[in-house]
């Protein structure tokens, strides 16, 4: 499967991070987050965005265990 550069993907991981904990104060937060969500389930190859956040960060360990293990 392929896999976005991991600078881009630890972006993304970290923009939905913090958009996910703010409180929506307009339509414009709501959509950002939809495009986030939808961007990590295709960078990452799932569904649903437990799957791509727990696959995201499996991913992103690899730079520090140099083994990669997609989530089941």
């Amino acid at each position: 499967m392929l896999m976005p550069l991991p600078a881009t993907l630890s972006a993304l991981l970290t923009d939905y991070e913090k958009l996910a904990a703010e409180t929506p104060n307009n339509e414009l937060h709501g959509q950002r987050l939809r495009d986030l969500t939808y961007t990590l389930c295709v960078s990452t190859g799932t569904r649903t965005i437990d799957h791509a956040l727990t696959t995201a960060r499996a991913y992103l360990n690899t730079h520090i265990t140099g083994t990669f293990a997609p989530a089941a």
